[in-house]
């Protein structure tokens, strides 16, 4: 009984560190790929400013909103592996406005679904301004039942 106990714990340790290396790979391999995207970007980018004829507004924004995202997405997983395997919330909402911006200018057509975007946008800057009215540090997890019970009487 005592031998399963100490290999079950075994494979509770072992686990969570093999699928840490397997995301901690995948996320290098993803980086490099947003990587060879982002100079890619780059290029069409400074084909569109140099091509003489192109007078396309929509395609320019296009362009630097795509840069953009691009360029959250490896700051993101930059910031995963600079805060201990952590991704910031504030991140996901940065890329979500930039996206929702992206699509108000590329696909501007129907007036109604511009004001779903634009509802969309707000919402998330309310999250996000909701995120940085509280407080960073939660309660302890391990407060006792009879401590909360104390607290409220």
């Amino acid at each position: 009984m005592f031998k399963t106990k100490k290999d079950f714990t075994f494979f509770i340790h072992i686990i969570p560190k093999i699928l840490q290396i397997i995301l901690n790979t995948s996320l290098v391999f993803l980086a490099l790929i947003l990587s060879f995207l982002l100079v890619k970007e780059l290029i069409i980018f400074s084909e569109v400013l140099i091509e003489k004829g192109s007078n396309d507004y929509k395609l320019f924004l296009a362009n630097i909103l795509t840069f953009f995202l691009y360029f959250e997405f490896i700051t993101m997983i930059v910031k995963y592996f600079k805060e201990e395997y952590h991704f910031p919330l504030r991140y996901f909402l940065y890329i979500g406005i930039t996206a929702m911006i992206r699509l108000i200018i590329v696909d501007h057509d129907h007036p109604v679904n511009t004001l779903f975007y634009s509802l969309v946008i707000l919402i998330l800057i309310i999250g996000y301004f909701i995120m940085n009215i509280t407080p960073r540090e939660r309660p302890d997890s391990k407060m006792r039942l009879a401590d909360v019970l104390h607290v409220r009487n």
